[in-house]
């Protein structure tokens, strides 16, 4: 437990004493560790008055204390006492996953979360889902308002978890209007580590582009995607119907991307990426579901005003975010080991990218026929 009152946050806890005690589900691994690391800073930044690390298991971490609990778990309730905030990150995004498994934790592990944290009194809860809620489209403007109503969605991709999460919080702020639920929707995670449909797609030979469409793109680094949370659950940042868009700012053209990434791409009919995409989903040769696709050829670009009035700002750029994504993608850490640029783009073959470099190569070979007559 951390008992350096120096750098309490002068607030008052409903639980007692001053300061805010924050919880953070999945903080052996992954996002949860690194808000955990944020949270747990010491000179030079605000800091709760307990950190409470919620895994299965323990991890290297010092300055917080541990409650070892399944988040998918009814007995998760027995380890919220004294909680003032409660920031949910222990999700399955994974594109190795199957998706009914992914989708099966990720909705019982939301559902855990938001009823023990109402049946303890918690007053405030924050959940992760992603801009794809807003979907992407060929209409979409640049950049969408953060209160654009989200795209009801019941497929089997990720999209189709972020929307049933999101509507089970609707669900509990009904059901327990003293429960404050903040969902916080992040754009495209890049980082180190991060294996993503977002990674597969530019560990491609190509870049699909649609006919006669430019693509507009924006990345969030998880750094800003951390810092973003620790400093929601410190302050008390609404946006509209509780939604916080967290994304670098502004965006990047598909000629800025194809530039900075030294890519080209290739340009097939939307019917024709659209159709390969969903044969190669139902034959479960890759993961990436049809709606999935259209995020690598639509914009999908938010506002982030929420943050951005409350005096919050990305500290990556879209251009640096980029950087990032590509310095993971070029075979140094990809779900977690290194591995070689020849293996990235073979397991980049499970997913939307591969996809299109699957089109691209049979329109080569194509063309090469009849340049030889068949």
């Amino acid at each position: 437990m951390n008992t350096d009152n120096s750098q309490v946050r002068p607030e008052h806890s409903p639980h007692g004493g001053t300061g805010t005690v924050v919880a953070v589900t999945g903080a052996a691994s992954g996002v949860g560790r690194l808000l955990v690391q944020r949270l747990a800073e010491p000179e030079g930044s605000t800091r709760p008055r307990e950190i409470v690390a919620i895994d299965k298991e323990f991890a290297d971490l010092r300055g917080v204390t541990w409650r070892i609990a399944d988040v998918c778990d009814p007995g998760l309730i027995t380890r919220l006492e004294g909680v003032d905030v409660l920031v949910h990150t222990a999700d399955d995004r994974s594109p190795k996953t199957r998706a009914a498994d992914r989708r099966r934790h990720n909705i019982r592990a939301a559902q855990t979360v938001l009823t023990a944290a109402a049946a303890t009194g918690i007053p405030r809860v924050i959940l992760i889902t992603s801009t794809m809620v807003y979907g992407a489209t060929l209409d979409n403007p640049v950049p969408i308002p953060e209160n654009a109503p989200s795209v009801l969605d019941n497929s089997d991709g990720l999209m189709g978890d972020f929307a049933e999460i999101e509507a089970l919080v609707e669900r509990a702020r009904r059901a327990h209007p003293g429960l404050d639920v903040t969902v916080v929707r992040p754009a495209p995670l890049v980082g180190p580590e991060l294996d993503t449909l977002i990674n597969r797609h530019f560990s491609a030979p190509r870049l699909l582009t649609v006919k006669g469409h430019q693509q507009h793109w924006q990345f969030c680094h998880v750094d800003d995607l951390v810092d973003a949370l620790a400093f929601c659950s410190l302050n008390d940042v609404r946006g509209p119907d509780g939604v916080v868009a967290v994304g670098s700012e502004g965006s990047l053209t598909q000629n800025e991307v194809e530039e900075l990434a030294d890519m080209k791409h290739f340009e097939v009919p939307a019917n024709l990426a659209f159709g390969a995409v969903r044969r190669l989903h139902k034959a479960r040769i890759t993961p990436a579901a049809e709606g999935e696709l259209t995020f690598l050829v639509y914009p999908c670009v938010v506002d982030c005003a929420a943050l951005r009035d409350a005096g919050w700002k990305p500290s990556h750029s879209n251009e640096e975010a980029l950087l990032a994504l590509l310095d993971s993608r070029s075979g140094k850490a990809i779900v977690g080991r290194n591995v070689g640029r020849k293996e990235v783009t073979i397991t980049a073959a499970g997913a939307a990218g591969a996809a299109a470099a699957a089109i691209g190569t049979a329109a080569a070979i194509r063309h090469l026929r009849k340049r030889k007559g068949g």
